[in-house]
């Protein structure tokens, strides 16, 4: 069956990709892609810190090229580490971050970390962030989870699923486990409501003008019209008063 086919493929890539982000821990990695090549599967690991994964001489790299080869069964893997440009817009890297901080810190200031990220990440021209952190051992009488918001955030639909990235880790306590989960909406994000209102060309504007001086011009016209109408009108109200005083005078 085709299908049976198609579904040990995307098993495989899911394999593959969790076994490179276990071996390479949390070294700033975002994603990992494989990309299928004439002249072998390509994989690519998308992190924040080029210089961690590929370790000295590339003694990493050889080390995860030969252990895909035996335990994936693949005939010429390449890896290629490609560096992300701007880390506050990836919510991976964010969550990593934050994992990070709470095992190195602990969980006594666990809302200046949410807070001090979230700005980071506003500052780098998200339109919204969220991050919610849940567990037992975070220090509240009640609450089990915080969440903390900033910007616009998309809840549910298309755009919700399959254009706002989302991060998840957990950080490892003493006392317990703690997880986080990072959203971010991106800058170039287009939402299905935007409306952009474009400038009149100049032939419009010129046209519009010249629309304005001809309703003037006749604007000018009728209150000549107007003006002449009345001047008639009083010239012959006058006549008739001089015709009158002469009647009179004459009887």
């Amino acid at each position: 069956m085709i299908e049976r086919k198609f579904v040990a493929a995307k098993v495989k890539e899911f394999e593959i990709q969790e076994y490179v982000l276990k071996t390479l821990g949390k070294s700033g990695i975002s994603h990992v892609r494989l990309q299928p090549t004439p002249l072998g599967e390509k994989i690519i690991v998308y992190s924040s810190h080029p210089g961690l994964v590929i370790g000295k001489a590339g003694e990493t790299i050889k080390k995860l090229t030969t252990t895909l080869k035996k335990k994936f069964e693949l005939e010429n893997p390449q890896i290629e580490i490609s560096e992300i440009q701007n880390q506050n817009l990836d919510a991976q890297i964010v969550a990593d971050r934050i994992s990070y901080s709470l095992e190195r810190y602990g969980t006594k200031n666990f809302k200046g970390v949410m807070h001090k990220t979230i700005t980071d990440v506003m500052n780098a021209g998200a339109k919204g962030v969220e991050i919610v952190l849940s567990g037992r051992q975070l220090p509240s009488s009640r609450a089990k989870s915080w969440r903390v918001l900033a910007g616009y955030m998309k809840k549910c639909g298309d755009i919700a699923i399959s254009y706002v990235l989302k991060g998840l880790s957990v950080a490892n306590l003493k006392s317990g486990t703690i997880g986080i989960k990072v959203s971010i909406m991106p800058a170039d994000l287009i939402l299905p409501d935007h409306i952009e209102i474009k400038e009149t060309p100049a032939a419009v504007q010129e046209i519009k003008v010249v629309e304005v001086k001809v309703e003037e011009k006749k604007e000018e016209v009728k209150e000549v019209k107007e003006e002449k109408k009345k001047n008639e009108k009083k010239s012959k109200r006058t006549k008739v008063a001089e015709r009158s005083g002469t009647e009179e005078q004459a009887k």
